[in-house]
């Protein structure tokens, strides 16, 4: 009985371990943002929505942090403002293509490069945290585990699930 609820709270910490490393990759590309936004500002003087839009959603992002929710609906909202982050970036990165310098600077191209690693790991921590929340939905299911679980009044959780449309518009960011 103690190894079973041993294993399961180890699973447990699993998921918010993922979770919590989701939550500070997702905060180290919207803090990129204001050094973008500074770079394609002295290139791109008239693209100013595409500039705006992206420090519109850092502030939500800010303010989605400091909500008082429970740690899964923070980081469903985390993950939609990650979203529409994605979409605004590839706006960027299109109109960049306008501005030959601007694509050719070092600093523009060291943060394309930052950015575009931080949306790999990203990916790599959503795929930890749905294999950890998989197998604990599992323990919490199976026998002997789902009595243990029963009596502790464990719950299925939630897997990150993103639209196919969303994963149509993040497939043309990557270099």
């Amino acid at each position: 009985m103690v190894i079973v609820f041993n294993n399961i709270q180890a699973i447990k910490n699993n998921i918010e371990k993922a979770a919590s490393n989701i939550k500070v990759l997702l905060k180290q590309r919207f803090d990129e943002i204001p050094q973008l936004v500074e770079i394609c500002k002295a290139y791109m003087g008239y693209e100013n929505k595409t500039l705006q839009d992206l420090t519109s959603l850092r502030s939500a992002f800010k303010k989605e942090l400091e909500k008082e929710e429970n740690e899964s609906a923070k980081l469903k909202g985390m993950n939609e403002l990650d979203q529409m982050l994605t979409g605004q970036m590839k706006s960027l990165y299109a109109v960049a293509e306008s501005y030959p310098v601007l694509k050719a600077s070092e600093q523009f191209l060291h943060l394309q490069t930052r950015i575009s690693a931080l949306e790999d790991q990203i990916a790599d921590r959503r795929e930890f945290f749905n294999d950890s929340v998989n197998m604990y939905n599992t323990r919490i299911e199976s026998l002997p585990d789902m009595f243990i679980a029963g009596m502790l009044n464990y719950k299925k959780k939630e897997m990150f699930i993103i639209e196919e449309s969303e994963t149509k518009v993040s497939a043309g960011f990557n270099k």
